[in-house]
């Protein structure tokens, strides 16, 4: 397992018998931290290497040692072709196709199958761990393609062209970006091809560490997005001289949910000290309920929270896995086993893309609410400077809506989905891949649909004026005009809705409504 190293620095990740957390993986993935094997975990590999290189020796046959793999598996392979037979699944299972995987969660995949190769569970050759530690140190990223993986005997397609790399075959970037065959890019690293031993080329490609590495990742993303929902929210309410009494804690702790009562709390914040909030307190305000999109939305984003809460718990007992087949037990004995199996990852992974479409549905309503003049007490047709000959932000409420349509069709789980493999061998697979798949665009989605609520909100605040929205969400306002003009005639709006998204995804709103409210959840 890996851990933060206590001699590396902040920027070091140590593989060994640390706890894996999410920032780790993030810190390797996105910002190119350093990894170093301890010398637990080197140990561990060399006893577990040593079993192995004895039960090759013995007339026996073991899976992924001395026989074929999936529905081969009863073909016993002689010593004098074993070589060639883990060189041969390496080849044959990179076949992957389509669009080249983002450098991030290929970075992600080979820290992942590192802390595996650390657990000394699959017997591989301490060499061939520090190869794959020396690629990620060096920038190197092996191509990996849009398709290949069933998400069952693990991402395989993903996972061989990673091992592809570690023989010096096959394509990789190197730590500019620039494609060059692996060969060239190892040779210009220091960095020497690791010859395969018996049951190597199995152990490089039998585990769920593309899945789970995307699992992390969207889980580090949605984290920020949810508070940013709340945000959305918040400035939205206020825009729309909505109330925030229905978020008052007393109402919240009526119905008990951890994610609810958190989302509640984060917009009492948000709404602190609004001059605009208490402008229509009076007994001259003769609206009784807000809409549901204002109203509930603690409960759609505290929902999401609880969600994701729930999906944090399996990546965790994901992290602490050691996932191969078969596996080396602490007594020496090779045991073949099913944990290579995506479900618990693809069920979650699924699982998320239903609130990511949910938070960004209600997002949209309340969008909508802003630009039409009939239910957005006082402000102008859109958000226009000149009603008719100014579209304002009509548009941007499109572009939401395509998205949140398109996040709708991915919130269909792929889980659900099995086509069975290998001459009937593999009959039933979780197709967890492509549930990761869709969720990293469904997380670009949100993050997008959210930005553009936040825009539309501060045009509306900005719109308010003489009255002044509450130091929380003022901040966040100014925050945004650094990069957005006020609102004035048409201009062109994509670049502005790029540049609200940017902050989203960066946390940069947050950190300006932060700066006011201390932390919020």
């Amino acid at each position: 397992m890996v851990g933060m190293s206590s001699d590396m620095g902040d920027n070091g990740v140590r593989v060994g018998s640390e706890t894996l957390g999410f920032a780790q993986v993030a810190a390797v993935a996105r910002g190119g931290a350093a990894v170093s094997l301890t010398d637990d975990a080197l140990k561990l590999i060399g006893e577990s290497r040593a079993h192995i290189e004895e039960l090759s020796a013995r007339p026996t046959p073991v899976y992924g040692v001395s026989t074929g793999f999936g529905a081969l598996a009863t073909r016993h392979i002689a010593p004098e072709k074993r070589a060639q037979l883990q060189l041969n699944i390496v080849r044959s299972h990179a076949a992957g196709t389509g669009p080249e995987v983002e450098r991030e969660v290929v970075r992600a995949l080979m820290l992942l199958r590192l802390r595996t190769l650390a657990t000394g569970r699959t017997g591989v050759q301490p060499v061939t761990a520090r190869t794959l530690a020396a690629l990620l140190n060096a920038g190197i990223t092996p191509q990996v393609f849009e398709h290949g993986s069933l998400g069952c005997s693990g991402d395989l397609a993903p996972l061989a062209h990673v091992a592809l790399a570690l023989i010096g075959e096959g394509s990789v970037r190197d730590g500019d970006g620039v494609l060059k065959p692996a060969a060239q890019a190892l040779e210009e690293a220091g960095i020497a091809p690791v010859t395969l031993g018996a049951k190597e080329g199995l152990a490089l490609l039998n585990g769920t560490d593309g899945m789970l590495g995307m699992l992390v990742l969207a889980i580090e993303d949605l984290r920020s997005l949810l508070t940013a929902a709340d945000l959305a929210a918040a400035m939205t309410v206020e825009a729309l001289l909505g109330t925030d009494r229905v978020f008052a804690a007393d109402l919240q702790d009526l119905r008990p949910h951890p994610g609810q009562a958190a989302s509640a709390a984060n917009l009492r914040a948000l709404l602190g000290e609004s001059e605009i909030m208490e402008s229509h307190r009076g007994p001259d305000c003769t609206r009784v309920q807000d809409a549901y999109s204002l109203r509930c939305a603690p409960q759609v984003n505290g929902a999401a929270r609880d969600t994701l809460e729930h999906a944090e718990l399996v990546a965790r007992r994901e992290l602490a896995s050691a996932i191969d087949n078969p596996v080396v037990l602490p007594d020496g004995r090779v045991e073949s086993n099913g944990n290579f199996h995506g479900a618990p990852i693809a069920y979650v992974l699924d699982f998320l893309a239903i609130p990511a479409a949910d938070v960004a549905s209600m997002s949209e309503r309340r969008t909508d609410r802003m630009l039409d003049k009939g239910r957005s007490y006082g402000l102008p047709a859109f958000l226009a400077d000149d009603p008719g000959v100014d579209s304002g932000h009509m548009i941007a409420q499109y572009t939401q809506a395509a998205i949140v349509s398109d996040l709708k069709r991915r919130a269909a789980p792929a889980s659900a989905d099995s086509i069975p493999s290998s001459a009937m061998q593999e009959d039933h697979v979780s197709m967890g891949w492509n549930s990761a798949r869709k969720l990293r665009r469904s997380v670009e989605g949100l993050a997008q649909v959210i930005a553009i609520e936040i825009l539309t909100a501060a045009r509306a605040l900005d719109l308010r004026t003489p009255l002044r929205p509450g130091p929380a969400t003022a901040a966040v306002v100014a925050r945004l005009r650094e990069a957005v003009p006020p609102p004035g005639p048409d201009r062109y709006l994509a670049p502005e809705i790029a540049a609200a998204t940017e902050m989203v995804r960066d946390g940069s709103l947050i950190a300006a409504a932060e700066a006011v409210t201390g932390p919020l959840t």
